[in-house]
């Protein structure tokens, strides 16, 4: 999921995939509220589950995380 994470991140803000990992911050690629709620939204879809969160996550490791307890 991490590498699903970084391949979106990478394309939707023009980053290098190499320059993410684990412990990148949501607040060091300069993502707002609205950008996390739409790339969410873009998971949602792309995954067909429901990504609403129940708390609040701060780098990608967590994100991925998360968004896996939810696909088991």
């Amino acid at each position: 999921m991490l590498e699903k994470l970084i391949s979106y991140l990478s394309r939707e803000l023009d980053l290098s995939a190499e320059n993410l990992n684990r412990d990148t911050t949501f607040e060091s690629l300069h993502l707002d509220s609205l950008d996390t709620v739409e790339m969410l939204m873009d998971l949602e879809e792309e995954l067909g589950v429901d990504l609403e969160l129940d708390e609040k996550v701060t780098t990608l490791g967590e994100l991925a995380d998360f968004i896996e307890s939810k696909l088991d």
